[in-house]
């Protein structure tokens, strides 16, 4: 089950924190009115907008909500618990065949999980199985990549859009130097657009963009050891083989060692 990934709000909320703190440090609260431009905003926010909806098709802009949502959801795996789960399988196929472990699926909240069983139930040839899983796992880091690439490309947009907001207001200033009073506002337009562009390219798409990866990376890392468990289940391995197969992709600091935990307690008995 996916959680609330708090750790995003935070990382946003303490740029945003420095940005302010920096502010008051040196011009009070009333400072932060003038780093608010109508104008910069537009002209970052619009165009680094516009410039998305030309680059990519309706189809990939329709999915963009659903990609920045995932920066906010977090989805732990308990690899020991996985592995157990695949040590269960593998004891029962060999005490009471692979048919029997079609009874037990409901139990299994992994949709991965229970589709490696089912053909594994079928009698299909391991590569087959093997294959068959992976692709599944290559198509979803597609759609994964598909999915970040247009946060990275408003990432690169967004200083893009804020440099061309800079030139409108260094244009502006230059065609009104006789006119003190605009050159305030006109320089303000000049230099926030570049400023919103830059926080908003590496306070949150890039960073967003990177998590992403990340959790790509984790995921395919958790399938690739539900795959080797299937074909383990599949060809009869003995549980405590598999378990030791399966354990070598956990760190060492996060495995769960059944028997050296008994034996502990043995001594201290």
């Amino acid at each position: 089950m996916k959680k609330f990934d708090i750790l995003t709000v935070i990382g946003i909320f303490v740029g945003i924190s420095v940005l302010l703190l920096a502010i008051f440090s040196n011009s009070g609260p009333s400072g932060v009115v003038f780093f608010i431009q109508i104008a910069s905003i537009l002209i970052v926010f619009g165009g680094t907008i516009a410039a998305t909806v030309i680059n990519f098709t309706i189809a990939d802009v329709k999915l963009l909500p659903k990609v920045f949502m995932e920066a906010f959801r977090h989805e732990e795996h308990d690899l020991n618990k996985l592995i157990d789960t695949f040590v269960d399988l593998s004891g029962k196929a060999r005490r009471e065949g692979l048919l029997a472990l079609e009874a037990g699926l409901e139990e299994v909240e992994d949709p991965f999980i229970k589709k490696g069983v089912l053909l594994a139930v079928d009698g299909i040839e391991p590569d087959v199985i093997k294959d068959i899983m992976m692709a599944e796992v290559v198509a979803m880091e597609e759609r994964h990549r598909k999915g970040r690439a247009i946060i990275v490309k408003m990432g690169e947009y967004a200083p893009a859009w804020g440099m061309i907001g800079t030139l409108i207001g260094l244009v502006l200033m230059l065609q009104n130097l006789n006119d003190p009073s605009t050159l305030g506002p006109n320089m303000a337009v000049a230099l926030l657009t570049t400023l919103y562009g830059t926080v908003l390219a590496n306070l949150v798409f890039l960073p967003i963009a990177s998590k992403l990866e990340n959790k790509t990376e984790e995921e395919v890392f958790v399938k690739q050891i539900i795959v080797e468990g299937v074909i383990g289940v599949q060809s009869g391995q003995n549980p405590k083989i598999l378990e030791e197969k399966l354990s070598a992709f956990i760190p060492k600091g996060k495995k769960v060692n059944v028997n050296e935990e008994t034996s502990d307690l043995n001594v201290e008995s």
